[in-house]
């Protein structure tokens, strides 16, 4: 079995890490706040090159806070990408605002720039830059739009932990960022988990405030807020993995080389391109094809296992119907149906790939016409 993830396996390379950290943390009684949570925040913000870094419940919240942080006037557009997942779109409309949606890229699956620009009106006051898969956004043309019309730019890095933009970590390009540490990420705690990372002091504060009822010293409330708080025991976690973190990194991008080399010439599947300023983590490797139920249904029953993200684009949801965008000829309304994620990641060997590779050889030279 080729698995599309194996946390067990993981957590045994580092288990004894691992196992001091929880224990510690049992022994001190640090569940909430306290020193463990603290030296993350610090680790973290280090790592991404950011001066603040408050950690929070999970990531959607990281994103809802960051939002409510901004302080946009109510029923402002915040311009999203189409390809992503609900999360994205959903903390917009849960702070009071007008979510619109921009088409992805067909190369890197980001946002696409050029139908960003077509979305712009007075009433358009952020952009949310998905660095989806891992791979960056262009920063720079976002900013430069930006300035332009006067918008932030946040950043969602829930799949792009440790990815760079010309050199730059991700998560301190734009105004503020956000993170998940859902188990599943490059970065995963062993629970939820999320923070938030920015430069301005004053928006951590406001963040760090949102996230602990509206207080930064014990029942002085300056506003109400909500109870979104990285827990001890995951903060721990995190620390012990995040050492780890280049290493996982830098084997998921020789995998996806190796991906992108033994495939480039099946011309029934459509590689991703990775950008030349981008240093992309690969928290999925994305490939598209017309068959790919029966591709995904023959992986399968040969023991690969995978994965679709996203099997409906958002404007195509039910929940976002009322927009009307579903009939908008977006390259992202249309790839939905053809996006395949093959199993990528540290539990996995360069003969894992190619045996991935030459399965998918297999079913096309067998479904030749």
């Amino acid at each position: 079995m080729i698995k599309f993830l194996d946390l067990a396996a993981q957590y045994q390379t580092i288990k004894s890490e691992i196992d001091e950290a929880i224990k510690s943390v049992i022994e001190e009684s640090a569940f909430i706040g306290g020193k463990y949570v603290a030296q993350f925040e610090k680790e973290f913000a280090n790592y991404v090159d950011t001066r603040f870094c408050v950690g929070v419940a999970n990531g959607t919240d990281a994103l809802e806070i960051a939002i409510q942080a901004l302080e946009m006037p109510l029923g402002s557009e915040v311009i999203v990408p189409a390809n992503s997942f609900i999360a994205t779109s959903e903390a917009v409309t849960r702070q009071g605002h007008v979510v619109v949606f921009a088409d992805a890229d067909s190369d890197s699956y980001v946002i696409s720039i050029e139908d960003v620009k077509k979305r712009i009106t007075p009433k358009t006051k952020a952009i949310v830059a998905v660095h989806l898969y891992g791979h960056p956004c262009n920063m720079d043309d976002l900013l430069d739009l930006a300035n332009e019309h006067g918008l932030y730019i946040i950043e969602d890095c829930a799949q792009s932990h440790g990815a760079e933009y010309k050199g730059k970590k991700l998560g301190g390009i734009g105004h503020v960022a956000s993170f998940s540490f859902y188990p599943g990420k490059n970065l995963g705690a062993y629970g939820d988990g999320g923070a938030i990372t920015t430069n301005c002091e004053e928006l951590a504060k406001k963040c760090r405030m949102i996230a602990n009822h509206g207080r930064i010293a014990k029942y002085d409330h300056e506003f109400e807020g909500r109870n979104s708080r990285l827990d001890g025991l995951q903060a721990a976690i995190l620390s012990v993995k995040l050492k780890s973190l280049p290493a996982w990194t830098e084997h998921r991008i020789q995998l996806a080389d190796c991906y992108l080399e033994l495939l480039k010439d099946v011309k029934e599947v459509i590689l991703p391109v990775r950008q030349a300023w981008a240093k992309q983590v690969y928290h999925l490797f994305v490939v598209r094809t017309s068959k790919r139920e029966e591709l995904k249904d023959y992986l399968g029953e040969h023991g690969v296992q995978t994965g679709v993200h996203y099997p409906i684009s958002l404007p195509k949801l039910k929940a976002y119907e009322y927009k009307g965008q579903a009939q908008e000829a977006m390259f992202a309304n249309q790839s939905d149906v053809t996006l395949l994620s093959l199993p990528i990641g540290e539990h996995l060997t360069t003969s894992d790939i190619q045996r991935v590779v030459q399965l998918i050889d297999a079913f096309f030279k067998a479904n030749e016409i």
